[in-house]
């Protein structure tokens, strides 16, 4: 299957953070901005050097203090991964670990990283542990982790390429995901096609209107100053009803 955009989309995307994406997503969605798409629950970025990451969800639920999954299906590795080198690229792993609140071991580590990356995988968002922080970041492995530890358990699959529940928002396979240090965004599906015009427009909108007004009010009389943004307000408003037909965020 064709993803919806092309990779030269998705790394223009990747120049801006994702509250400005989620600021375009919000002029061209029929779903709620105030409940849908993003995370509810805190996220920690572990590389927040790295800037953001972009890329198709591809998914997986581990239950690392749950022994008996490798007995079960031993060869569940391989097929895994061949459910991933499956999926349009460039991807990003959503894995859910049915221990929460727990947190018994560590899906992700040096090994781990290396081999998705090598399967075109260029991060991960998982409401779990990562272990081996410096070695992931070493194979340029983006993670949004709960939290670290020290040990993998018995980290095995469980499922994969099925909808899961990731830090209060369930996730389908192949969404486009944007995700940073702020947290993450999970384009609803149909929503990809005029993202990345609407993000370019809203960050190019509040560069032209409401940022100079802020900026540009040393030595002014503060009221002077008030006047001035009610004004770019105004500007930043109308040039979205032109847009899209919506009054932005202002």
């Amino acid at each position: 299957m064709e993803p919806p955009l092309p990779h030269q989309a998705l790394l223009e995307m990747k120049r801006w953070n994702t509250p400005t994406i989620y600021n375009g997503w919000e002029q061209i969605t029929r779903h709620n901005a105030a409940a849908e798409a993003f995370n509810l629950e805190e996220t920690r970025d572990y590389m927040p050097q790295m800037g953001p990451m972009v890329g198709y969800a591809v998914t997986v639920v581990c239950e690392p203090s749950n022994r008996s999954h490798r007995e079960q299906n031993p060869d569940a590795w391989s097929q895994y991964r061949r459910y991933i080198a499956g999926m349009a690229g460039p991807k990003i792993v959503v894995v859910q670990d049915l221990d929460k609140p727990q947190v018994i071991g560590a899906f992700w580590g040096e090994v781990n990283s290396n081999i998705h990356r090598a399967l075109g995988c260029v991060g991960t968002i998982c409401d779990g542990a990562i272990r081996d922080v410096d070695e992931m970041n070493n194979a340029g492995f983006k993670a949004l982790a709960r939290r670290t530890c020290v040990g993998h358990a018995f980290s095995h699959p469980v499922r994969w390429g099925l909808e899961v529940e990731v830090f209060g928002r369930k996730i389908q396979p192949g969404q486009l995901i944007h995700a940073d240090k702020h947290g993450f965004l999970a384009v609803p599906l149909g929503d990809e096609e005029r993202l990345l015009e609407a993000a370019r427009f809203m960050d190019s909108n509040e560069c032209q209107t409401l940022i100079p007004a802020a900026r540009g009010g040393a030595g002014k009389p503060l009221l002077q100053i008030c006047d001035e943004i009610d004004a770019a307000g105004a500007q930043f408003g109308a040039n979205c009803r032109v847009q899209f037909a919506r009054d932005g965020e202002w």
